[in-house]
């Protein structure tokens, strides 16, 4: 038994990566015979910049691709990235093709099993399991797994075959972007208000550009509809009243400001991630991330679910941390599509906006909104006033152990949970006492000061229970890594 993961985009491989790396061996079905090749989402922001950090993958996206050490709201250029904590306090711009490229190829070496063409037709499930019906290029054949996740986009294929409601709101904009060949030469990833939408420009390399204009009226087709160079040129004028002269077309397609978001991230053993469970605005690139950080999460969870070692109260937590969040991004990116309206009736409030970005707390809580920098999960039984660790993310600290350093990233290449001991192992019996076995123990001592003596870490990243009471610990080992003991405790 496994997990099928349908759906080879980012999201859906990464999710097989964090399955792998569980050791559980998913199968993935894409419908496409071959990767399209498109650029489409381009940026990888700070939170996911991290989260490729700490499973060793970072060189392979970084090599040659360019940083942006600033980001935008509504179109408003004052982000400042490098005001943020952490070590990787920038976006990096990669073309999806190439995150996918990346991702499969680590999924490969990871063991995962990619079927390319096999398109899901039928979805039941029962309480042992989930069988699909799936068309291949052989014929149609049967598979059955443990458990199932939807990655395959906003039209989800598995969504409506689970039954899952996708409330919101249909598109109300006409907007249509291009990959293309450019003899001028814009300076930078550029987003602007126009008197007739909005109007941007971002760099691919080259003289090769993505151009991408708005009007803030009806759509003027489907959104699956191709989209033609005068449609996209047309558009442009309308937005900007200027003409502008391509030379070769790489990529045409149209977007909207559709909103529409899962009422549930899970039906019995199926799930969704990415934009099967979310889709909004294209606004600050947040889409791809959001997804990569839906596919970590659940990632481990569903691999100790399959282990044996996790039952519904662990699954259940991907809906209530994973909801929320995609909740927040609809509603920022809707947030700054009011402020890039061109109506003059917007420009009051816009610059007032600006004017607010300006101060240095706005202007990080905008930032660490964007990037996914900001997010912290709660931990069951956390104290009243719980420490500012708790629940969020492992820092990169710098460690020394048997005369080694390195930085904590380091210790989650292999998508385990850890005890991190930072007493150098003075209580490192102690903590193994409790922990029963259940997740490893690892002792270092801190190059800076100030931090505390352990933390427990999720194979996310993300610390369950900081020094403390031991009680406290033996509680988040449990919410977490489950009650049963692996081995026997030391004395």
């Amino acid at each position: 038994m496994t997990v099928i993961v349908v759906g080879a985009g980012p999201v859906g491989l990464m999710l097989a990566c964090e399955l792998a790396l569980g050791g559980v061996r998913p199968v993935v079905l894409e419908r496409l015979a071959k990767p399209t090749g498109q650029s489409r989402a381009l940026g990888l922001h700070s939170r996911t910049v991290e989260v490729l950090d700490q499973r060793g993958l970072l060189d392979r996206f970084s090599e040659g691709a360019p940083v942006w050490p600033k980001g935008h709201f509504a179109g408003m250029r004052l982000l400042e990235l490098d005001q943020l904590d952490g070590r990787h306090t920038y976006a990096l711009m990669v073309p999806q093709s190439r995150t996918e490229a990346v991702l499969e190829e680590r999924a490969a070496e990871l063991g995962a099993d990619l079927r390319r063409g096999h398109d899901l037709t039928g979805l039941v499930q029962d309480e042992q399991g989930v069988t699909v019906t799936v068309s291949g290029p052989d014929g149609e054949y049967e598979l059955r797994a443990d458990y199932l996740v939807g990655c395959d986009g906003g039209s989800s294929k598995v969504r409506k075959l689970a039954g899952i409601g996708f409330p919101g709101n249909s598109s109300t904009l006409n907007a249509v972007l291009g990959d293309v060949q450019l003899d001028q030469t814009p300076t930078g990833p550029h987003l602007s208000r126009c008197a007739g939408g909005v109007f941007g420009t971002v760099p691919l390399g080259g003289d090769r550009y993505r151009i991408v204009a708005a009007e803030f009226v009806p759509p003027t087709a489907h959104r699956d509809d191709p989209v033609t160079l005068k449609e996209l040129l047309d558009t442009t004028k309308r937005v900007t009243g200027l003409d502008i002269e391509v030379g070769e077309t790489y990529w045409l397609s149209r977007f909207g400001n559709a909103t529409r978001q899962a009422d549930r991230y899970r039906e019995g053993r199926v799930f969704l991630a990415g934009d099967a469970a979310h889709v909004h605005f294209p606004a600050g690139g947040q889409g791809l991330n959001t997804g990569v950080q839906d596919a970590v999460n659940l990632g481990w969870k569903l691999a100790a679910a399959v282990r044996g070692q996790a039952g519904d109260a662990l699954l259940d937590t991907y809906h209530s941390e994973r909801w929320p969040v995609a909740k927040r991004v609809c509603h920022n990116t809707q947030a700054q599509l009011a402020l890039m309206n061109p109506s003059p009736s917007v420009d009051p409030l816009r610059e007032l906006f600006a004017e607010m970005m300006a101060f240095r707390e706005v202007n990080k809580f905008l930032s660490e909104m964007i990037t996914g920098l900001d997010l912290r999960y709660e931990m069951p039984g956390a104290p009243e006033q719980p420490d500012p660790l708790l629940g969020s993310r492992l820092p990169d600290w710098l460690l020394t152990a048997d005369g080694e350093r390195f930085g904590a990233m380091r210790l989650l290449h292999r998508g385990t949970g850890l005890l991190l001991d930072l007493t150098g192992g003075a209580r490192r019996a102690e903590f193994e006492s409790v922990l029963g076995g259940r997740v490893e123990v690892f002792s270092a001592e801190a190059v800076e000061p100030g931090r505390p003596e352990a933390v427990l870490v999720r194979p996310d990243g993300y610390i369950a229970w900081v020094g403390g009471a031991l009680e406290g610990l033996d509680l988040a080992a449990g919410t977490w890594f489950g009650t049963q003991r692996l081995a026997a405790p030391m004395s």
